[in-house]
């Protein structure tokens, strides 16, 4: 293994942790579901961000510039962020939201394409920010 797939690698493992912990919480909380599957794309989106990024970079965050780094940190917050959010308060029913929904699984249905585009306005906003570096 030559010394960038090495710096890859090892940068790459705690994105890698944070991802599958993420993944394995969201099957537990929506319970398999026909919507867990969905709901992994925008993980899936950040990883590959994540390994683009570090390739460009020849295994490191900022070998590339500033652009990509911002631009996958502005996609990660509020995709991860409204992701987890909206999950956790469905684990724990926060405020009564879902008790009264006569579907309340539903809420997983669009959530990916919100957190989607909510990742893609993030990563424009740090991709201007990284140019500007």
């Amino acid at each position: 293994m030559n010394d960038r797939a090495r710096h890859i690698l090892v940068r790459l493992l705690p994105v890698l942790l944070v991802i599958i912990a993420a993944a394995c919480w969201f099957a537990a909380v929506q319970e398999g579901g026909p919507y867990l599957v969905r709901n992994l794309v925008p993980l899936l989106v950040l990883l590959s961000l994540t390994v683009l990024t570090l390739y460009r970079g020849g295994g490191k965050w900022s070998g590339a510039g500033m652009r990509m780094p911002i631009g996958t940190l502005g996609f990660a917050v509020p995709a991860l962020g409204l992701s987890m959010y909206l999950h956790y308060a469905y684990s724990v029913n926060l405020n009564d939201m879902f008790s009264e929904s006569r579907f309340p699984d539903r809420v997983f249905r669009y959530l990916p394409l919100y957190t989607l585009v909510a990742g893609g306005i993030g990563f424009a906003i740090g991709w201007i920010v990284g140019r500007n570096v």
